[in-house]
């Protein structure tokens, strides 16, 4: 018998080869020192997307409420109204007629229009109901005044005119109206300014306690780093990149959410476009309508969310890291 055993088909360097590759495994990326799904992180986001939301929805009202006031001041300033009072010894009809003609003699007034007596008796009945007898009563005639675009007519002129001759007239050329409306579209900016900043505020407040959280829970692993030479800008960079996707994704869930919502508004409003009680929400409280600036506005708060958080924890973990060297 041959001492020399014979050697299989499957021996050699081929399968030392195969061995070493199967044992052979590709480097894996280097892991982050914070968990990124650990209930912390997700506690955080979920109140970021809250705040963003809110913010969302504080700038957006904002810019509606001061949209709409800028239109409803185009659309009052360009009108004024003339009132004209019946008096006892004095023709109604001639007084409304001789103020119209001094009306059109105005410089920079394009359109003159007296209301007849049953249009000026119409205006009355959402008050008084239909089917009255409103001869007896003293309705006065009303005289809208039309102004021409980018004119600017001496009303004050006009007014002395009509109490000389035509003493029963009263012009009013809604400029109490127009002040109104502008402070309440400066009251709407500064309210939505005030809760934007308290909104931030409570954003860098919840960042600051999760920074520190996690700080605290990965404290082991930071002296670790340290003793075998990370520096702190690498252990910041790593907390901060955390915190930064923390942010993005809270924001962009909120800002989203705002987004559709309002969308969802502008819909609805088109819908019932047509019918009364879509009639009387528009003309009460406008067009639920946001413009493109609204949507930008939301999108860059998406980021600032975003940046704020990465600063929080920044500013957090340089204190932080300072007390652990």
């Amino acid at each position: 018998m041959s001492m020399i055993e014979p050697v299989s088909r499957g021996a050699g360097p081929w399968q030392d080869l195969a061995t070493a590759s199967s044992r052979f495994q590709a480097p894996q990326a280097p892991a982050s020192i914070v968990p990124g799904n650990s209930i912390a992180g997700r506690s955080l986001t979920a109140v970021i997307a809250i705040m963003t939301f809110l913010a969302s929805l504080t700038t957006g009202a904002a810019i509606m409420v001061a949209s709409a006031a800028s239109d409803w001041r185009t659309d009052v300033g360009r009108e004024a109204t003339i009132q004209v009072r019946p008096v006892a010894g004095h023709d109604l009809e001639a007084d409304t007629r001789k103020a119209v003609e001094l009306a059109r003699a105005a410089s920079g007034i394009a359109d003159v229009r007296a209301f007849t007596k049953e249009e000026s008796a119409r205006l009355v009945e959402p008050w008084l109901g239909t089917g009255l007898a409103l001869d007896e009563l003293p309705i006065p005639r009303l005289i809208i005044v039309n102004v021409s675009p980018g004119a600017t007519p001496d009303f004050a002129g006009l007014r002395k005119t009509l109490a000389a001759q035509v003493p029963s007239a009263s012009l009013d050329d809604h400029r109490r109206w127009v002040d109104r409306m502008r402070s309440m579209a400066g009251t709407a900016v500064v309210a939505g300014v005030i809760v934007l900043g308290l909104v931030l505020a409570v954003t860098v407040l919840s960042v600051i306690f999760a920074t520190r959280g996690a700080m605290a829970a990965n404290r082991p692993i930071v002296e670790v780093l340290h003793d075998v030479g990370a520096t702190d800008g690498f252990v910041a960079g790593q907390f901060q990149r955390h915190f930064l996707v923390l942010g993005l994704k809270g924001g962009a869930i909120g800002g989203g959410a705002a987004i559709v919502l309002f969308g969802f508004l502008q819909a609805a409003n088109a819908w019932l476009a047509g019918t009364p009680g879509g009639e009387e929400t528009l003309a009460l409280l406008g067009s639920f309508s946001l413009n493109a600036f609204g949507y930008l506005a939301i999108v860059v708060q998406i980021g600032l969310m975003a940046l704020v958080t990465a600063l929080a924890s920044r500013h957090t973990l340089k204190h932080t890291l300072e007390s652990i060297d």
